[in-house]
């Protein structure tokens, strides 16, 4: 499994990742894989770390830098094996890898971190309540009991913990890396090694080209911090200040940053706009987020706006789909996106183990709720691969009515 996930991998061929993709993970996208390949330019494996029957762990060095990552490979045994579980996480430099082993005692104090956190900062503090009642039964019973994989482990608190809340942002995550010993404070943008992730990856902005009929289109993958990426936004959407309607590709978008989502959103209106406001549960503020006074370049303040949208579609590129539809300054074409309306924070529970905890939630100044749990509508429903063309079709319709 190793070899051949290798062999596709740095052949960049897609029709090869793609039979690769169909033997051995066939819930995994091409697409994805493909962005990752020409992120990184390919692995050169370095050791094989252990090996068994139906698990492997290694290491790799990426071939355009000097970043190393540990991987893991579990696979179902039997004629044709599946992938159950493939992890692949940078090792931060300077940082030394343990073994995925834990023990009783780790458990426990995996638990007892994770939910004291989730009690001093979850968003809805009887729902941490809840979330402990179970987690507690499910310790009592025994059912952590053999688990001796800190992957699994991670994985499993997650499922259990999200059985109770329903929440897609929770999430407890393991490294086989020792973790930073403070949590990072501030902003990323003070953050070298984020600097130079959102360097490698164009800040999530992955397509801006001008369309027939005068049709801007635009595809990010992320709001990134406008400290570090605001730059980039702002010559993307210059580059499109001509166009004579702008279509916003939000289908790979996973969320972020509610100041890049001001920003952006500040091109599409002329007069001050109040978007969306931010509950924070332990502080007990809300924080109103705004359209900005002035930004570089162009607006697009009267030009029609159309954003696509996927079952993919999360978080922050949620916000900015439901803000839009909520003022009707934007048409929304695709499919009900993620459901997931909760900023979160990391924080260290160990040196191996950390929780994200959704620790706000979204209150929209229109119809003072949120997407939380039901995504967001689209105006106009069609299977995310068909979103453009229906979109341009829209556009090209509305142009000519004009």
């Amino acid at each position: 499994a190793l070899t051949a996930w290798l062999d596709a991998f740095n052949s960049g061929d897609r029709a090869r990742v793609e039979t690769y993709l169909k033997q051995y993970e066939p819930e995994r996208k091409a697409d994805e894989m493909m962005g990752f390949r020409a992120q990184t330019g390919g692995f050169v494996l370095i050791s094989i770390e252990s090996s068994e029957a139906a698990r492997i762990v290694f290491r790799v060095k990426e071939k355009g830098s000097e970043t190393t990552a540990v991987g893991k490979i579990d696979v179902k045994e039997g004629a044709s094996p599946r992938i159950t579980n493939f992890s692949l996480r940078a090792i931060p430099p300077g940082a030394t890898v343990s073994d995925f082993k834990i023990d009783a005692a780790a458990r426990a104090r995996v638990i007892d971190g994770a939910l004291a956190m989730l009690q001093e900062y979850y968003v809805f503090p009887d729902k941490a309540k809840s979330m402990e009642a179970a987690i507690r039964a499910r310790q009592k019973s025994g059912a952590y009991d053999s688990v001796t994989d800190g992957d699994v482990f991670a994985r499993m608190l997650t499922d259990n913990l999200r059985e109770v809340s329903h929440d897609k942002h929770l999430r407890v995550n393991y490294s086989p890396a020792v973790l930073p010993a403070r949590e990072q404070e501030g902003d990323p943008g003070s953050d070298p090694e984020y600097r130079k992730q959102m360097e490698a990856v164009n800040c999530g902005f992955e397509k801006v080209e001008r369309l027939p009929s005068n049709i801007g289109y635009l595809k990010f993958d992320m709001f990134a911090d406008p400290e570090v990426c605001g730059p980039t936004a702002v010559a993307a959407i210059n580059f499109l200040g001509n166009v004579a309607a702008i279509i916003f590709d939000l289908r790979e978008n996973g969320g972020g940053d509610p100041k890049m989502i001001a920003l952006i959103s500040s091109y599409l209106f002329e007069e001050p706009a109040h978007l969306n406001d931010l509950y924070n549960r332990k502080e007990n503020t809300t924080t109103q987020y705004w359209t900005l006074p002035y930004v570089p370049g162009k607006k697009l303040a009267k030009k029609p706006v159309f954003v696509l949208t996927s079952k993919g579609t999360f978080s922050g590129a949620e916000e900015f789909s439901y803000n839009l539809k909520n003022l009707k300054r934007a048409t929304l074409v695709g499919e009900t996106t993620g459901g997931g309306a909760h900023p979160v924070s990391g924080h260290r529970i160990d040196d191996h183990f950390m929780i994200g905890v959704p620790f706000a939630r979204a209150i929209n100044p229109i119809s003072r709720t949120n997407w939380e749990g039901t995504g967001v509508e689209p105006d106009v429903k069609t299977p995310a691969a068909e979103a453009l063309s229906e979109a341009l079709k829209l556009a090209e319709q509305k142009l000519h009515r004009h």
